[in-house]
């Protein structure tokens, strides 16, 4: 699952995520893209959030992707409102699988990946090592991707996604079928 953070509607953060999402379909992947500037969610309220309209058929979304590509512009040092409302949502639905962070920042965007890490960790999730940032007028011109430097290191992303999202994939289902210890073991169904 691509997820585009950004509800600004000449955003960059989109422009990048749905080149990935669309360079990782090419190359085999399924993927579903979830724009949430077009696809809103109310307010997170624990005790009403799975009553949302909407909520049932995006939760089942979330709980078949293996792997997710969450793009975020650099607010103020952490994620947008957006993305943090939607991870708000979930979390035993992440567990096991693989965050993998775009961040749009003017500058690295370090804090705003520590703060998915930090979700992914709290979410038993795991996280490649690295997060991708960009800025505009340097990498995205007019809704293009202009910068060849940044195409091979969103290369190199994308590798690393599909490459450890299956291999993560292929383990949490072995896991989730098991009998062995391990922390998944918690989300076992019971024979």
């Amino acid at each position: 699952m691509a997820v585009v953070g950004s509800t600004h509607g000449t955003s960059i953060t989109r422009v990048v995520v749905s080149y990935v999402a669309a360079e990782l379909y090419e190359k085999g992947c399924d993927v579903d893209l979830l724009d949430l500037s077009k696809e809103t969610l109310p307010l997170f309220n624990v005790e009403t959030a799975d009553k949302q309209p909407g909520f049932a058929a995006l939760k089942a979304r979330v709980d078949v992707a293996d792997a997710y590509v969450l793009g975020t512009p650099d607010y103020h040092g952490s994620i947008s409102s957006a993305l943090k409302n939607f991870l708000d949502y979930f979390w035993r639905e992440f567990t096991g699988k693989l965050f993998a962070t775009l961040v749009a920042s003017p500058e690295k965007g370090l804090t705003v990946t520590d703060h998915l890490r930090t979700v992914a960790r709290q979410c038993y999730a795991w996280t490649l090592p690295y997060g991708v940032s960009f800025a505009d007028r340097q990498h995205v011109v007019n809704g293009q991707i202009v910068s060849d430097s940044f195409k091979n290191r969103l290369e190199m992303f994308m590798r690393d996604v599909q490459v450890y999202g299956a291999l993560l994939a292929r383990q949490r289902r072995k896991d989730l079928l098991g009998q062995e210890a391990g922390f998944l073991s918690h989300l076992r169904k019971p024979l």
